[in-house]
């Protein structure tokens, strides 16, 4: 049976971009018509320039019946399926966010820069849950708090907890400096449920295993308990092809940056890479069936992937 290739949604963030110039966006990729559309493109004029990726770029992507919400470092920001901005919502807890994960009426967001989970009633329109991350000698420790209220976590960033994924099963997480990816038990407490290296992103349940960009070994990686592991490595392109090489001082925009990860079924996966592509990958058979580049430009790296509603197609 011939696959039918998605549509998905992608942002991306530009890493050394200045003040005035474009900092990222939202593209609808029609892999089965192979067309591209350039819904929004991020040049808020205040954003934070104090290296790496901080402030600048739009991340991760989550819907509702009649909704898109996508979050930036700071804010949530909720659009139309015309990608209308309907709204935005800030707290003092969310800062440096990545991704975001609906259950219900709720979305999670992880909140980087205070090693936290928060939680936003898509109902409610507030944010009404936060999780504090931190360890005691070999041991997770989570602790709850009200985000709309003083005296929660301190702005620590230790472990850059960069995914969570909420389903049937509960909450899981990870981050660069993690080196596991953990779940979150009824009683709060944090359960490892497996390990993971040093520095991935989008790590996430799927079966009986874990898949994950190891954005370090420029691989993504399904690593199962009974099939083992299979890995794609990331796409590169000839060094004279690439723009601007060298322009971020930082030395953090780089080719092969592996980020953003939506599993299509339990075979196919889409996954992001700098500069801003996105692979269909056939992870069971290790094989990459098709890839689509957004551009050249080695600073422009995708962040969020979620395959488009099939009904708003």
């Amino acid at each position: 049976m011939t696959l039918k290739l998605p549509t998905l949604v992608a942002t991306s963030v530009v890493r050394g971009s200045q003040k005035g110039q474009s900092h990222g966006g939202v593209y609808l990729i029609d892999f089965e018509n192979q067309t591209v559309d350039q819904k929004i493109d991020w040049n808020s004029g205040d954003i934070d320039f104090s290296g790496r990726g901080w402030d600048r770029g739009l991340r991760g992507v989550e819907f509702t019946e009649d909704a898109v919400w996508i979050a930036a470092s700071d804010e949530l920001f909720c659009y139309s399926p015309e990608f209308e901005l309907i709204d935005s919502y800030r707290n003092p807890y969310l800062k440096h966010c990545h991704e975001i994960s609906r259950r219900d009426n709720l979305l999670f967001l992880t909140s980087t820069g205070f090693d936290s989970l928060l939680a936003f009633d898509v109902q409610t329109k507030e944010f009404v849950w936060g999780f504090y991350i931190s360890k005691n000698g070999a041991e997770w420790v989570g602790q709850a708090f009200d985000p709309r209220a003083r005296g929660g976590p301190a702005f620590v960033n230790s472990y850059h907890i960069n995914m969570v994924r909420v389903d049937q099963d509960g909450i899981s997480f990870s981050g660069l400096n993690t080196q596991a990816l953990l779940a979150v038990s009824a009683d709060l407490s944090i359960t490892e449920i497996c390990s993971l290296p040093r520095g991935c992103h989008n790590a996430m349940p799927i079966a009986d295993g874990v898949i994950f960009n190891d954005t370090a070994s420029d691989t993504v990686r399904l690593v199962t308990r009974h099939t083992g592991e299979r890995s794609v490595p990331v796409p590169t392109f000839p060094a004279d092809e690439l723009d601007f090489m060298g322009i971020d001082d930082s030395k953090i925009a780089r080719q092969g940056f592996g980020r953003g990860l939506c599993l299509i079924n339990q075979h196919i996966i889409a996954a992001g890479s700098s500069p801003s592509t996105v692979s269909i990958i056939d992870i069971s058979q290790s094989k990459r069936l098709t890839a689509v580049n957004l551009t050249m430009d080695i600073r422009n790296a995708i962040h969020g992937l979620e395959c488009w509603p099939a009904d708003w197609s």
